[in-house]
């Protein structure tokens, strides 16, 4: 049964563009992913199903309230727990009556939800956060822990109607891993926008937007995928077999044509010849004319029939732009340096009260931790070994870890970068714990790991491309990394990331998070020189599918070294990484 239904809906954006276009369809009562080309309008979609904006024209039906959660989830630090949860006015309420409070205003507002506080903690705890987390701020989470505690209070509300826009970006494995659970066990209905396909498979149906429709499979990602190359590989063949009998059909009213031609003179010189009796041949003419006319148009009924069929077959084989990524060739010799990775590891104590130095394990390199300190200037060297890795020529490394472990810094740190604000407007809630300093309190309790390039060569994309100048138009944008290059050209390389004509005259702001990534990818691209070492920090969060393929691809390619934070197993595994190293708890070691 449908759930929420949509009729003719059209969105325009105030400077006139389409971002959605006579869409119709409708979503069930289960569980849905819904996918789509960046830009093809999927985030504009679920607002409209929120309710948080309003169609240009057409209608949207909804059987039951909404409760959503939006790509970025922007929250006051000093907001309490408890309020993201959505608890907090019957928990307080619920407090003040347990000591010893009467005012019936209590009464009203714990209503029959006397449960509340148990079932906040329950929720909690789903997300991975002692109870006592229900009297903490917002402040003191991680992003990724907010947004399963946000998920959490929709839950606990039970919206007949949940909508979660790419709810895994800012998650770890372990983080992951809690939603997948929660997914599993969800009641209602419930429409996910992810480019997550472990996220993606756990739907009941998959949802595609594309060119202005709305189509929808009943069952998970990968038995759709399968049924859309199917369909594909049958359209192309059907197109073939279609386009063989409009040229069999064409090729038979041309030959008909001629026959008909060679006929009429024939009789016309038969006529000047006077070989037949002028009354004679004055019928046979009015025959053949009679018997051409229907000939012709038999030929032509079928000629305009095969026409019809080729040009349908032709509508159902996909012509989708992709983004085309040809990294440069940077000439980075198979020896040559381009990063260190160190970290520092702690002596176990020995039986005695003493410390072992422990061994290097998978480590490329190790050297002495007095050594190293005296060489970095560390103040606090502690006994025992420090591992070292040396990047050398096109290596992959992935640095992997749970959120709040530093990797983000670490990648700073590789760049020359000072470290994230801690005190930054939001930071605490919009950002994963790792790009925070260590909370109040928190002690250091060994030297950090640390990252140098031995190249200035050095192409980033951070996890949050907000380096851009949302005022700035695309052409813009891109000319500030190749002042160089002649507009002409500029427009022509940005036409290879989808980005063409009047779009890049389209201010910053105004794109969406995989556009946004486009035009910082095509910024880092036109580099010149090349870069030697591309360092990527989540680079699959705001991607569709298929440019994650290209990026992929390119990245496998390139001869240059690549160094990527990434919690997507699936991505890394397709990169052909070289070496993973994993930060907890202050320490690099190998996997």
């Amino acid at each position: 049964m449908p759930v929420l239904t949509l009729s003719s809906v059209t969105y325009a954006w105030p400077d006139g563009s389409l971002a959605l276009d006579d869409v119709s369809g409708s979503f069930g009562s289960g569980r849905t992913g819904l996918v789509g080309r960046n830009g093809a309008g999927k985030s504009t979609l679920l607002r409209l199903l929120s309710g948080a904006m309003a169609p240009t024209s057409g209608t949207i039906t909804r059987e039951g309230g909404v409760s959503s959660l939006p790509q970025r989830l922007t929250l006051d630090v000093d907001r309490g727990v408890a309020e993201l949860l959505g608890v907090a006015a019957p928990l307080a309420a619920l407090r003040a009556i347990e000591a010893g409070d009467p005012d019936p205003a209590h009464f009203d507002a714990v209503g029959d939800d006397w449960d509340v506080e148990a079932r906040a903690q329950a929720a909690l705890a789903e997300a991975g956060l002692p109870p006592d987390a229900l009297d903490r701020t917002v402040g003191t989470l991680s992003g990724g822990e907010a947004v399963l505690v946000a998920i959490a209070g929709i839950r606990m509300r039970r919206a007949p109607i949940t909508l979660l826009d790419e709810p895994t970006n800012n998650l770890d494995r372990d983080a992951r891993a809690r939603l997948y659970d929660m997914v599993r066990a969800w009641r209602g209905a419930l429409v996910v926008v992810s480019h997550d396909v472990a996220l993606l498979e756990l739907m009941d149906d998959t949802a595609e937007l594309h060119e202005g429709g709305l189509s929808v499979f009943g069952g998970p990602y990968s038995e759709w995928r399968a049924w859309l190359e199917t369909e594909q590989a049958a359209a192309a063949q059907a197109e073939v077999d279609a386009k063989k009998a409009f040229a069999k059909e064409k090729r038979q009213r041309i030959e008909a044509e001629a026959k008909l031609a060679a006929r009429a003179r024939s009789a016309k010189k038969a006529e000047i010849e006077k070989r037949v009796p002028k009354i004679i041949a004055q019928g046979r003419k009015r025959a053949a004319q009679v018997s051409a006319g229907r000939l012709r148009t038999e030929v032509a009924g079928k000629e305009a029939e095969a026409r019809a069929a080729y040009d349908e077959a032709q509508l159902r084989v996909r012509d989708d732009d992709r983004v085309r990524l040809d990294l440069p060739d940077p000439a980075v010799a198979a020896g040559r340096r381009i990063a260190t990775f160190a970290s520092a590891i702690l002596a176990a104590p020995d039986a005695d009260g003493g410390t072992d130095g422990g061994t290097p394990g998978g480590a490329r390199e190790v050297v002495d931790a007095a050594d190293a300190a005296a060489s970095a200037g560390a103040p606090h060297a502690l006994p025992g070994d420090e591992r070292r890795w040396v990047v050398e020529g096109p290596e992959r490394i992935a640095i992997i870890g749970p959120n709040g472990a530093g990797k983000t810094t670490l990648l700073r740190e590789l760049l020359g970068l000072p470290a994230p604000d801690a005190g930054a407007p939001g930071s605490a809630a919009t950002e994963p714990a790792e790009t925070r300093g260590p909370a109040p309190g928190e002690e250091r309790r060994r030297p950090a790991p640390s990252a140098v390039a031995h190249t200035d060569r050095i192409g980033y994309l951070p996890q949050r491309i907000d380096g851009l100048d949302d005022a700035a138009t695309v052409l813009d944008a891109v000319r500030g990394a190749a002042p160089g290059v002649p507009d002409r050209e500029l427009r022509n390389r940005l036409a290879r990331f989808l980005i063409r004509g009047d779009a890049v005259a389209r201010p910053v702001g105004t794109l969406s998070g995989g556009e946004r990534f486009r035009v910082a990818l095509a910024r880092l691209l036109l580099a010149d020189p090349p870069p030697q070492l591309i360092v990527l920090d989540e680079p699959t969060n705001n991607l569709d599918l298929d440019t994650v393929d290209q990026l992929v691809d390119a990245l496998r390619a390139y001869r240059g070294a690549v160094a990527v934070v990434s919690h997507d197993d699936a991505f890394l595994s397709r990169l052909g990484v070289d070496l993973t190293l994993e930060l907890r708890d202050g320490v690099l070691t190998e996997r």
